[in-house]
């Protein structure tokens, strides 16, 4: 279960990274509150799966899964380059982020 609610809470940094870009410095209501609650939801969740998982582990895997997703978001919503060094190095941190997983 543990795992899952990391998985969760990844996805909610990853929701809160893209978040930043619509809140324009925080001056947008709307994506300013949904951006801080994201952000508040993720840590909270991050801290659920600590209470099980080793604290290496699973700030790795929460980080990992926010870098990924907010990079291919950004390609997909930003227009931002989808080269084939910039998906190869995504492949290396999900490469990471399975190996600590099978390792923990």
């Amino acid at each position: 279960m543990a795992w899952i609610i990391l998985f969760v809470a990844g996805l909610l940094e990853t929701g809160w990274a893209i978040g930043l870009k619509y809140t324009e410095g925080f001056t947008k209501l709307v994506p300013s509150v949904l951006t801080l609650a994201a952000m508040a939801a993720s840590v909270v969740l991050l801290s659920i799966a600590l209470r099980t998982l080793p604290v290496g582990t699973g700030y790795a895997v929460w980080t990992g899964i926010g870098a990924v997703g907010t990079a291919i978001l950004g390609m997909v919503l930003f227009g931002e380059p989808a080269t084939a060094a910039r998906i190869a190095c995504i492949g290396l941190i999900v490469a990471g982020i399975a190996g600590l997983k099978f390792v923990s």
